[in-house]
């Protein structure tokens, strides 16, 4: 459970996801399915079956088209949210939240309870048609009361994706801000304790294409070091970025699906529209002449 700092404040626990670093290895859903699959936890969890339900799950987000797209991979889980809608749901103790800040689907109490499923607007609640129960991915309480500092899928990811954290409200919401962490679905209202870094970026739209110029003997050339200016008709927005070595370029975060686009190179301290275009999501402009 949760425990007092000394201080006075009551250390809980949340997790933090790095999209930007995720790799898509999926260690953290085979690691927590190696945990469950098979294994019964009196209290905590009934045995997961060998094949199916994952309570982690990697989601793939692609943006772009043709020779320039971006690719990531976006860990989800169990939110463990502190208004969360699959306690009200339950109503009996059968999902209950402890004062570690950690969500339990109580396996005695939740039996039969297929409709749970639904209460979770992310999706994250698998139904175990084995054990007629419905699970989640419970922070490996288990392993938490044992004295682990953190769970499976953190303690298997490569890369440190995922990071576990036991600490106040208090500091965890100075970290919030000072890092700007952001959480899936902010409307829903569930003041959810898993984190994103970066995820802004990944769901935002990408727009990107390629500068090459003609030579003399009739052939094209990529060109390094061109200024391109995004300038976004609707809002006026202005944006540059500069062609990479293979001639190159792109702007991420945009987060309007659509806009009118008006592309300006800036080279020796002249500008001129080399593309205007409508946009719809994501696009790769291919190449332009400069």
């Amino acid at each position: 459970m949760g425990h007092h700092n000394g201080k006075g404040s009551m250390t809980k626990w949340a997790l933090v996801v790095d999209v930007s670093l995720c790799i898509n290895c999926r260690n953290c859903v085979i690691s927590t399915k190696d945990e469950y699959s098979g294994n019964a936890f009196p209290g905590y969890s009934a045995p997961h079956p060998p094949e199916g339900l994952e309570t982690i799950r990697v989601e793939r987000h692609v943006r772009g088209e043709g020779s320039l797209v971006d690719v990531t991979y976006i860990p989800k889980m169990c939110n463990h949210c502190d208004n969360a809608p699959c306690i009200k749901a339950a109503g009996d103790g059968a999902i209950y939240k402890r004062p570690d800040g950690v969500v339990v689907i109580d396996p005695e109490k939740s039996h039969g309870r297929r409709d749970l499923v639904a209460a979770c607007p992310y999706g994250m609640i698998e139904w175990n048609e084995q054990e007629q129960v419905p699970q989640n991915w419970n922070f490996d309480a288990h392993l938490l009361d044992a004295g682990w500092k953190e769970p499976r899928c953190a303690q298997a990811c490569p890369t440190r994706a995922l990071r576990a954290l036991n600490m106040p409200d208090t500091e965890l919401e100075e970290m919030v801000k000072k890092e700007h962490l952001t959480v899936i679905n902010p409307e829903f209202g569930t003041q959810p304790r898993v984190f994103y870094r970066n995820l802004d970026d990944a769901l935002s739209h990408l727009v990107a294409g390629n500068v090459c110029e003609a030579t003399g003997d009739g052939r094209l050339r990529n060109v390094e070091g061109v200024e391109i200016v995004l300038r976004d008709s609707a809002g006026g927005d202005e944006r540059t970025t500069t062609t990479d070595h293979f001639g190159d370029f792109r702007f991420s975060g945009l987060t309007e699906q659509t806009s009118t686009i008006e592309l300006r190179v800036r080279k020796n301290g002249n500008e001129r529209i080399i593309a205007t275009r409508e946009r719809i999501g994501s696009v790769n402009l291919g190449t332009l002449l400069c």
